[in-house]
């Protein structure tokens, strides 16, 4: 009996996050309650996070909204940012940093595989691979039962179901 599956799996696109920041970047610079504030958005690629700058809390939440509102144009979860503790820089100015989650987190892929079996679907199989999680079945109806369950819990990422075959 042939086996089907599908990959969970989620991330986010980083040329999309680089052109978001850019976007924001530029609306920034034309905006009125920025001029000469040298506020600043950076995306690091090693991390992969991101990196604002402000002379101040309140800048830096504008500017957090700013740049919430670019991702979301383009299609970037924003359920992946974890926006980290506002940190004091120098000269009197605040930092945050971003991190985005690329893959599935261990302990919340434990949660998913936990969800899956706990459902009681007779067939399905679920393993943790690497940063994603493979799920098989000789039923096509009964993945589609496990993608509508996990579409229904917040798991903090933005599930993402590829591979489906």
């Amino acid at each position: 009996m042939a086996q089907n599956s599908f990959d969970v799996s989620t991330g986010a696109d980083l040329q999309e996050v680089d052109n978001a920041v850019n976007q924001a970047m530029k609306e920034v610079a034309t905006r009125y309650d920025f001029k000469g504030t040298n506020s600043a958005i950076r995306l690091e690629k090693a991390g992969p996070s991101l990196v604002l700058d402000a002379p101040d809390d309140f800048k830096l939440k504008a500017l957090y909204d700013v740049l919430q509102t670019k991702l979301i144009k383009r299609g970037v979860p924003i359920r992946n940012l974890d926006p980290g503790a506002v940190q004091p820089a120098s000269g009197g100015r605040v930092r945050q940093d971003v991190p985005i989650k690329q893959g599935i987190p261990t302990d919340t892929a434990r949660e998913i595989v936990k969800a899956i079996k706990a459902a009681g679907f007779k067939k399905v199989q679920s393993q943790i691979q690497g940063d994603e999680i493979r799920v098989t079945s000789p039923s096509r109806d009964e993945l589609q039962q496990v993608m509508a369950l996990l579409r229904e819990k917040d798991y903090g990422v933005e599930l993402k179901f590829g591979n489906y075959r």
